[in-house]
């Protein structure tokens, strides 16, 4: 049996980390979007083998455990431990690892549902396997609370699954505008002294979009939050100058990572389509992601 979950790509706007002993009550606070594109995982499990072995591959390429030590950490506590086999972990990511589009996390929950499904279990226990194991190897701290909401989403309480409390903001039709520039590592972020102003200006952020709960009002908080924290500047920051030029609310930095993003109205799109192709940067113009993660048997 072939078994398939899809987890939106998701960016995160601005963010406070929490964090705690307990991986559970670690998280962020914060505000995100959850796009179309993101990961699928593709799940086979066959018996007859002689021991247990776990094999995980990203974009069809095999990864030792090394390379993918959060996945490999999901699959080896949903397997059980008599389980005399082969499990096979495809996961396929429409955007590049690094980039600030939640990858890990998805491949995370993406495996550990497909593995419950699978197995047994429920969908609750395999998001907070994920989310510990994200935590405990700082691949991050909010990413899956945020996809679990999907939509556009508010993070009021940090915690993982079933703690941390996350809202959603209405929105009428709009599309994401997604420029991928680079890396950035999270866990140099949050290691780094930047981490008080992210602390500090996160904590208004949020503070202003709860009394004024917007999209709108969202990018205008993300920018602001971007800037003052110093982690848009430069090149990177003149690119968003440009892009604002036709939008009507401003674009922001895809947090963490070296790129940026924006909400896009209908009316708006082929002339920021215009933009960043004589901006000559790699782009995607992508919907928001509506519903939660699904997993099932695939037939295809």
């Amino acid at each position: 049996m072939l078994i398939r979950s899809f987890v939106p790509a998701h960016i995160t706007a601005f963010f406070v980390p929490k964090f705690h002993d307990d991986p559970l009550r670690a998280g962020s606070l914060g505000a995100g979007v959850n796009l179309s594109k993101g990961t699928n995982v593709f799940v086979s499990v066959e018996t007859g083998t002689l021991e247990r072995h776990i094999h995980i591959a990203f974009n069809g390429e095999p990864v030792e455990r090394d390379e993918a030590v959060i996945s490999y950490s999901v699959a080896d506590e949903l397997t059980p431990k008599d389980f005399e086999g082969e499990v096979e972990v495809w996961q396929y990511f429409d955007f590049p690892n690094g980039y600030g589009f939640g990858n890990s996390a998805g491949g995370a929950l993406g495996t550990a549902l497909a593995l419950s499904y699978r197995f047994g279990g429920t969908y609750l226990r395999a998001a907070q396997i994920a989310h510990k194991h994200e935590v405990l190897n700082k691949g991050g701290l909010g990413d899956i609370v945020g996809q679990l909401a999907g939509g556009i989403e508010i993070r009021v309480k940090a915690g993982g699954p079933g703690i941390g409390v996350v809202d959603n903001l209405f929105f009428e039709d709009c599309r994401v505008l997604v420029v991928p520039l680079g890396r950035l590592s999270t866990k140099e972020v949050l290691d780094g002294d930047v981490i008080r102003a992210i602390e500090v200006e996160g904590s208004k952020a949020l503070e202003r979009l709860l009394a004024d709960p917007r999209p709108e009002r969202m990018m205008v908080l993300a920018r602001e939050f971007a800037e003052r924290t110093g982690l848009l500047s430069g090149e990177l920051l003149e690119l968003a100058k440009q892009i604002d030029k036709v939008l009507s609310s401003p674009s922001s930095m895809i947090m963490l990572g070296k790129g940026l993003f924006a909400l896009v109205r209908p009316k708006e799109i082929e002339m920021v389509r215009e933009v960043v192709t004589d901006l000559e940067v790699p782009f995607d113009i992508v919907e928001v992601f509506r519903g939660r993660p699904e997993v099932g048997r695939w037939v295809g």
